[in-house]
């Protein structure tokens, strides 16, 4: 029953001359919760996101998660020879775009970042013209997570030009939590950018029995939250992403609602939000 009908039928039996106390503040209290747009007794829906990385350079598995029944966010890497196309693609298809902005980790090599990466050994001016720069290169983009970054999430100074950056451009921020010592959560609050963290990897590992598992991982953490954010990647583990995610989101669809990540936004941090 929808909320404008169940308002009307309420307000009418409201007025019924035959209704005790009792039954009228029962129906006041319905006529409340509808103008609220909640519905009294009843749980709200479960839900998942699934955010797919490494987009932007035609990667194993691009077309057959693009092609996945369900909403996905998709982070695309900047830079790379098919960054415009895919997050296109994807947004055609209805899915969400963010951009995978590539950030220097405590260990590897800088060249596996790709080009524009966030380093911790630029200055102020050049993280925000690197920031700018992934912006503008990714059509329809509507937020940001990191590709590795395990150094850089960690470094205040960095992670708060990016903000700024995204605040200017209305866009909010998905840690991936490549490390415990992320400083996002608190410095997007002080510059007022939403903020989402990722529960788990589904592909850590590439194999299919591995993926799964995560996945019932993923179903366990939603018996205690509402909602759980997984990130998953196109690539060496792309297919077995693919085929798995297809077959396991048919047979939970009755358990939760697939959301792109920016529906899980509360609507407390959307307030708080400077759009440009």
């Amino acid at each position: 029953m929808s909320v404008t009908f169940r308002m009307i039928l309420s307000f009418c039996m409201l007025l019924s001359p035959g209704l005790n106390e009792a039954s009228a503040q029962m129906v006041s209290n319905e006529i409340s919760s509808a103008m609220s747009g909640r519905i009294p007794d009843e749980q709200s829906t479960k839900k998942i996101s699934i955010v797919i990385d490494d987009f932007g350079n035609r990667m194993v598995g691009t077309e057959a998660i693009l092609a996945l029944p369900i909403p996905l966010t998709v982070a695309v890497m900047p830079f790379l020879r098919s960054s415009k196309e895919d997050a296109e693609g994807a947004h055609r298809r209805g899915h969400e775009v963010i951009i995978h902005m590539p950030m220097e980790p405590n260990y590897g090599k800088k060249e596996w970042l790709g080009p524009g990466a966030l380093t911790t050994d630029l200055d102020d001016a050049e993280i925000r013209k690197r920031v700018e720069a992934a912006i503008a290169n990714i059509p329809h983009a509507v937020g940001m997570n990191n590709h590795m970054g395990s150094k850089v999430t960690a470094d205040r100074r960095i992670m708060a030009i990016v903000m700024e950056v995204c605040r200017e451009h209305g866009l909010f921020y998905l840690d991936s939590r490549t490390t415990y010592k992320s400083v996002i959560p608190e410095v997007a609050a002080a510059y007022h950018v939403p903020v989402l963290s990722n529960k788990l990897f589904l592909d850590d590992r590439y194999t299919q029995g591995h993926i799964q598992g995560q996945l019932g991982l993923l179903m366990q953490h939603l018996q205690e939250d509402q909602d759980v954010i997984a990130i998953g990647h196109v690539g060496p583990s792309g297919k077995n992403v693919a085929s798995t995610l297809r077959q396991w989101s048919s047979e939970v669809k009755n358990k939760a609602d697939f959301v792109t990540a920016s529906q899980l936004i509360s609507p407390e941090e959307r307030e708080l939000q400077i759009l440009p």
